[in-house]
Order: C-alpha cells, then structure tokens, then sequence
C-alpha cells in the first residue's frame, strides 16, 4: 500500500520535526516562557491581562511612560506594581504611577539600562503603540501607611511609586520629599513634583547640586514619621543609615540586595529528580540545577517574579529575594538569588 507507507513516512518525518524544535527551544536561555495563569512551584498566579499600549511617550531622558489600556482592570492603591511579561518572554516590574481610580488603563515608567539584560530596551523599543502586551497584578508589597508624618526620598525613576503616594496624601498630611538625579532632564515628573508643594519639596540634580543633604532632611523629624525610600541601592543605604530614632523605614527595590562577604559552594539534592547538583561560589542554584533540568522555570533572575520558586524539603536558606513572605519563606526559596545557608539544602525538584 503505497499509499500508506507515505503517510507513515510523512508522519514520522513531522514528529522528529516537532522533536527537534522543541530540543532547540528548550536549550534557548528564554526557555520556557513563563506560564501566566497557572501555578509556578505551588505559587498561585494572579490573573493575567492582555492589554493594548495606548500611548507611549518620553518623559525625561532615557526614560518612557506607557499607558496600557484594558477593561475593568483591577484596582491599586499606592505603591503598587505590575508584572509586565515581554514580548521575548522576559518578565519585569514597573511601579504603577497613574490614577488609581481609572479601571481602564495602567500608567507605569521605565528607564533605559544601557548596561542591563535587556527589558527596559525591550519596553523601549519594542512596546510601540498598538502592541498588546501580557500583565499580571497589580500587586502591593509598598503599601503607604498611616502616620503622622512622612519623609519621602527618591532616587531618578525610584519616583513612580512615590508619585502615586503623594496625589493620595490629603491636604493636611504632614510630608516632605527629596526628589534626586543626575540631572534635572533625567528626572521625570518634575514639573509636577515641583507643584505638589514648593515649601515641601526639595529638588537635588547632582550635575548642579552634588549629592543630597540627608543628614539636614532628617534633622527634626517627629517619632513615628514614615520614611519611604525607592532609587539605587547607595541612596537606600544611606537613607537607612541615618533613619532617625523612632521613624520606620519603607523601601523598595527593582535589583537584588547587595550582600555582605563572599558565597561558599554547597550542594543541591533535588529530591524527586533523584540528581545532586554542586553550586559554585560564583555561580546560582538556578544555573547548577538548569545544568541538569534544562526545562527548569524562570524569568527575571533577581528574585522578584516568583517563576522559579521551589519547595525547600530540608536544609536553611540564605533568603535575598523581594517578593516572597515569611510564611512563604519557611518552605520555598526563590533559586535565582537565594542560596544555602549552610553546605546542603534539599529541593523538590523536578522536569515540570
């Protein structure tokens, strides 16, 4: 039957087809994608949106604002942030910065990293009007709080969540903010900042100004003051390390945590995989255990998207993730960024 004999031929010609494909893209570093909607590790997903870039624009140097335009989006309170899923399957934070009331679009900004792995060129380049885009949140681990007094400070684009704080502040709220960058071009939403309150803001361009006087913004300040700080690590630092006595401090972070002394190597059992993984002192869990499950989830790599999480059988955990709680810290870590405490830890790890 010659006839069949070709259709068995072609059959099995399409099979070793799709084979080899999937062999090739799961040996790309994207591989695989993230999934939107369902659990990651045992982590629930928050509902997935796809929204339309309505209007993308620039607002500062080097940094664009998007609005992206749905319906019925969930609503946010101040500090909030959303998971954008890149077209690349790269996933990235970005604070919300628009009107918290509008249930039809999220405002978010971004920078360009020149020196980055690739989103915020991504978002700059490829998320052009009319592109839809995948989005999951919003999600709050910025919240404001009720205080007597607040003390903001922000570092370039460590604004956007601040922004938002500042429009809910009632008018009789206590406040001040230092707004710092490069230069005043660098800096977006400055007009605005400006007019929120002259007496209250205080605008540094380190090209005109040098770096920020903290010790004098935190002369005088009442107990009990909330003290919300977002911009690059240094800034974070030096904001912690002259807190005034009886002030909390509120801070959030796009970029892992620096850590102090150097990493040891340990070893890694990924317990239904029946496989020991050794991680190098200059290497991450997440790349020892891709070495022997290539098909292992992951996206950002700096502990704040949550795909690679995995359960922690046995074993302490050097935590330096963003994103997970205490709760969720007893028996998960995040493979990215977190290590071992010690000179072993167990996974429940497995091909998904």
């Amino acid at each position: 039957m010659p006839g069949l004999r070709t259709v068995v031929v072609v059959a099995g010609a399409a099979l070793l087809a799709r084979r080899a494909l999937r062999r090739r893209i799961q040996e790309s570093p994207l591989w695989p994608l993230p999934a939107l909607e369902e659990p990651v590790s045992g982590r629930p997903r928050t509902r997935a949106l796809r929204l339309r870039v309505a209007r993308h624009e620039t607002v500062a140097d080097d940094v664009v604002r998007l609005r992206l335009e749905g319906r019925e989006l969930p609503r946010w309170e101040p500090g909030a942030h959303i998971d954008l899923v890149l077209p690349s399957g790269l996933v990235r934070q970005y604070s919300l910065c628009g009107d918290t009331t509008d249930t039809a679009s999220y405002t978010v900004a971004t920078r360009l990293v020149e020196d980055g792995r690739g989103g915020s060129r991504e978002v700059h380049e490829r998320l052009c009007e009319g592109t839809q885009v995948e989005v999951r949140g919003p999600r709050n681990r910025f919240p404001l709080v009720d205080a007597p007094a607040y003390v903001f400070v922000a570092g370039g684009i460590g604004i956007t969540p601040i922004l938002s704080m500042l429009r809910s502040l009632p008018p009789t709220a206590r406040w001040r903010l230092l707004y710092g960058g490069r230069s005043r071009a660098s800096m977006p939403f400055l007009d605005e900042i400006e007019k929120l309150g002259e007496d209250r803001v205080t605008v540094v361009a380190e090209d005109e100004d040098g770096r920020p006087d903290l010790d004098a913004l935190f002369r005088d300040v009442p107990a009990g003051t909330a003290v919300y700080c977002c911009g690059p690590e240094g800034l974070m630092e030096a904001v912690e390390a002259r807190l005034p006595e009886g002030a909390g401090l509120h801070t959030e972070r796009f970029a892992p945590r620096a850590t102090a002394g150097g990493d040891h190597p340990f070893e890694v059992e990924l317990r239904r995989s029946n496989r020991t993984v050794t991680v190098p002192a200059d290497s991450s869990v997440l790349a020892a255990v891709r070495a022997e499950l290539p098909g292992t989830l992951y996206s950002c790599e700096q502990g704040f998207c949550g795909t690679c999480q995995q359960r922690v059988l046995d074993g302490e955990v050097d935590h330096r993730d963003e994103l997970l709680t205490d709760a969720e810290r007893g028996d998960s870590m995040l493979i990215c960024v977190s290590r071992a405490l010690g000179e072993r830890i167990v996974l429940d790890s497995e091909l998904p």
